[in-house]
């Protein structure tokens, strides 16, 4: 299982899991109550159920390099291009825009 933790403007709001099953997200229940909560994605609303998709949530996805950019990342962290979660939590850590994502758990099969 691998986890991420996602951030706006530098506050922890959600969980991104990949495992057996898929990709998940989930907002934190405490950022969901505060005053002023923001999505990360017009995709992806405020809610206290989980997104799940059996690949890479497609906002997510997004904040993946791309063309020669990913062939860096490829290269440099020995990561393969299929391998989205990995990818995102080696790439994402500072990322143009509002959202970031940092590793939390990585467990190697």
């Amino acid at each position: 299982m691998k986890q991420a933790e996602v951030y706006l403007y530098d506050h922890s709001v959600g969980t991104i899991t990949e495992d057996e099953r898929g990709f998940s997200f989930q907002y934190h229940a405490a950022y969901l109550e505060q005053k002023g909560a923001e999505p990360v994605s017009l995709t992806m609303p405020l809610r206290k159920e989980a997104y799940h998709s059996q690949t890479m949530l497609s906002f997510f996805d997004g904040l993946i390099p791309e063309g020669w950019l990913l062939d860096i990342a490829t290269e440099n962290w020995k990561l393969s291009a299929h391998d989205r979660m990995s990818l995102l939590m080696a790439c994402c850590g500072d990322c143009i825009g509002a959202v970031s994502v940092k590793p939390l758990y990585t467990e190697e099969s």
